[in-house]
């Protein structure tokens, strides 16, 4: 049941963060994927809440005798498919940069945690007859997926406030921008933000103030085809400003790094 609502979550924004953008939603609908972030963060949660419960009972109440053998081969079925499906899902995960579907992908990665716990707790209640070794590891595994839901919360949590671009992905646009060095003479305002698989970008550019508007217009052009083929899935836009001298500073010291000693 928790999986087909996760599952669900996942295709419902997927599909819906496909739309393209519209007069009410000039953006795109990229941000629908954290919803399913959000949904797989309370599935994973209330799952290791209720394990939790579960263990606890088991723990300071009665001990039901455990069929070891029953129990392993249902969780080496699920943990097989559960690995294949997990695998799957990442690939496509990073193929489409989809948020949605990387957060289904670490809900099934706690069902793999989970499968594999459980086994090793039956083999050493096999080994060693001792079944306080269930709930331990129950107690364990609660406390993992509690891990895996606050990090689904973090990335959901980061799409919805417009977190920045990672940094190795602002470098690309720093690499870009000292690449036309001899063309801009600095830049400020860089921002940057995520929606779903799409990436914004928007920056000012500042340039000889006698260059024309159509020299300034090719040169923001290249440098914004540039970042949007290194970063796939960008969209960037440039503001063109006379340069001043205020700014040119940041630019001279990205070139001076990249040059190095």
């Amino acid at each position: 049941g928790t999986d087909l609502a996760a599952g669900s979550a996942a295709l419902v924004s997927v599909r819906y963060a496909l739309q393209p953008a519209d007069k009410d939603h000039p953006y795109g609908h990229g941000k629908a994927e954290a919803i399913s972030a959000g949904v797989a963060a309370g599935i994973v949660g209330i799952g290791g809440g209720f394990i939790v419960f579960q263990a606890l009972r088991r723990l300071f109440g009665d001990q039901p005798e455990i069929d070891v053998g029953v129990g392993l081969a249902a969780m080496v079925t699920a943990a097989t498919v559960n690995i294949a499906l997990a695998f799957f899902m990442r690939r496509e995960a990073r193929r489409a940069r989809s948020l949605a579907l990387a957060a289904e992908s670490r809900h099934l990665q706690t069902n793999v945690v989970q499968a594999l716990t459980i086994i090793l707790g039956l083999v050493l209640v096999g080994v060693t007859g001792q079944e306080i070794f269930d709930p331990l590891f129950a107690l364990a595994l609660a406390g993992y997926m509690g891990f895996i839901a606050v990090g689904l919360v973090k990335t959901a949590l980061s799409d919805i406030l417009d977190e920045a671009l990672p940094q190795d992905e602002v470098s690309v646009i720093h690499d870009v921008l000292v690449e036309h060095l001899h063309e801009v003479r600095g830049f400020h305002r860089l921002r940057t933000r995520r929606s779903g698989a799409t990436r914004h970008v928007d920056m000012h550019l500042m340039f000889d103030s006698h260059k024309s508007v159509r020299e300034t217009h090719h040169v923001t052009d290249s440098i914004e085809h540039e970042i949007e083929a290194r970063l796939p899935g960008s969209i960037v836009v440039i503001h063109a400003e006379p340069d001043d001298g205020r700014h040119r500073g940041e630019l001279e010291e990205l070139a001076r790094r990249r040059a190095g000693p």
